[in-house]
């Protein structure tokens, strides 16, 4: 009998190997005992870390989809590639990745190993949940294909590379799940006077995955004030109904069509990105809701990754603090969150955030874990519970003679967040004592993993990385 024929690999992986080889040899130039860091010229993180003199890795290369499977409705991704590229190689199929987050250049393996969350995380929960396998570059060299198998020797890091922030190691490959898709997405944004009601309607779709007898596919809030906020529920269809669909790429803005209407319509395309072009709101910083800085704006320009730029330029030039000076502003602390609390607490956490923060408009996002024997032990959940993202990004006043850098409102936001027994997502400036953070973030077992994987710790710890900010 004749031996069974080899499978043939796959047509992408010659290039994919030799792209790790060329990163595995980058890793090996780097002296024995020195830190490993990337070398990105894009990121989504919101804290200010020292600067390295040793070179980055450069993952360039590591941009860009392998391979879209319609049938079996999986994408091989590459570690760097920007859900704006991962959504273009999908859509033409009819396909999309089971959680999207809102911004076009977080990366699939930035979202993975930092987390990150879309109004379908009620149904899939968050990004690292759809993810099948991957390749790891681990802190001592080695690259792991793991997966969360039962009979994968290195099952533990996949389960505790999400909320590692690359402490661990680098995504190089990802294969993930994807859902089909309809070409429209037809929107009811539902008004609700008080945070509880919001809430209550919150937990009784995430339950039914319907509303008022009709189908719920995506689910998000925003809230403006006390008194005012809106669940926007969203409804895949193939017919646009003879409607032309909105565009809120343009003069028009999204998150203000939330408050003037009940029903609109989006392309499934313009509904992905429908939070990028204004960051959601936080291109009022910088003008461009003005109608008249808008109309000139250029158009291909109205996106988040042009914010960050203008962002990183004042913090270089300190340009806004020094002008705030001069116009004997008080000192701003910059307050960009996203955390999670159990809705039976959000009514509570809104009702104190309203109270002592004031930032408006803020989001809301629900999430449930989706395989409840999963276990993810840096970020935790309680399987059987339904968490909500708060999300809020902006700068609140100080009184006269207080630092900014004490981080004042976020140590208290922290606190109380604890109190809830929520989680706060990392890629923010963080004060937790080193106690009370690894009590929260894994502490026991991602020192095991450290261990396992960055004996020489090479990689930066976690701690270090996100509250020390080095």
């Amino acid at each position: 009998m004749s031996a069974a024929p080899e499978t043939a690999a796959p047509a992408w992986r010659a290039a994919y190997d030799a792209r790790v080889a060329r990163l595995r040899a980058q890793y090996d130039a780097i002296p024995a005992g020195a830190p490993v860091r990337l070398a990105k010229r894009t990121s989504n993180l919101f804290r200010q870390r020292a600067e390295s003199a040793t070179p980055g890795l450069d993952v360039a290369d590591f941009d860009g989809v392998l391979h879209v499977d319609p049938v079996a409705r999986t994408a091989e991704v590459q570690g760097m590639t920007t859900y704006e590229h991962l959504v273009e190689a999908t859509l033409p199929h009819g396909l999309m990745p089971l959680c999207v987050p809102q911004l076009k250049t977080i990366t699939l393996g930035g979202a993975v190993t930092g987390l990150g969350i879309e109004s379908t995380s009620f149904s899939w929960g968050l990004p690292h949940e759809s993810v099948i396998e991957m390749d790891v570059l681990t802190g001592d060299g080695r690259v792991l294909t793991v997966s969360g198998r039962d009979d994968d020797p290195h099952r533990d890091l996949y389960y505790g590379f999400p909320n590692s922030y690359g402490t661990l190691g680098y995504a190089l490959r990802l294969k993930i799940e994807l859902e089909p898709v309809k070409p429209y997405v037809r929107l009811r944004h539902v008004p609700f006077a008080s945070a509880q009601a919001m809430a209550e309607a919150m937990a009784q779709i995430v339950d039914t995955h319907e509303w008022q007898g009709e189908a719920v596919d995506f689910l998000d809030g925003t809230v403006f004030s006390a008194t005012e906020q809106y669940l926007t529920l969203g409804r895949m269809t193939d017919n646009a109904g003879g409607r032309r669909p909105s565009d809120y790429t343009g003069m028009d803005i999204y998150y203000r069509s939330i408050q003037s209407k009940r029903e609109d319509l989006l392309t499934i395309h313009d509904y992905i990105w429908r939070w990028d072009t204004d960051w959601f709101w936080c291109s009022r910083a910088f003008g461009t809701q003005k109608p008249l800085v808008r109309r000139f704006w250029p158009k291909g320009k109205l996106r988040s990754d042009v914010y960050w730029k203008i962002i990183k330029w004042d913090r270089r030039t300190q340009f806004s603090a020094k002008a705030a000076r001069v116009r004997r502003k008080p000192a701003r602390e910059e307050v960009v969150q996203d955390i999670e609390v159990p809705i039976d607490r959000l009514a509570d956490f809104l009702e104190f955030f309203h109270r002592e923060v004031g930032i408006e408009p803020v989001w809301v996002c629900p999430l449930r874990q989706r395989d409840p024997a999963a276990r993810w032990p840096l970020y935790e959940f309680d399987p059987s519970v339904t968490y909500v993202n708060v999300g809020f990004w902006s700068t609140v006043p100080l009184p006269p003679g207080v630092d900014p850098a004490e981080g004042r409102v976020n140590r208290r936001i922290e606190h109380v967040v604890t109190e809830m027994d929520g989680r706060k997502s990392l890629y923010s400036s963080a004060y937790y004592s080193p106690e009370e953070f690894w009590s929260i973030y894994g502490g026991g077992e991602y020192q095991r993993l450290k261990g396992a994987y960055d004996p020489a710790s090479r990689l930066l710890d976690l701690y270090d990385k996100v509250v020390r900010r080095r």
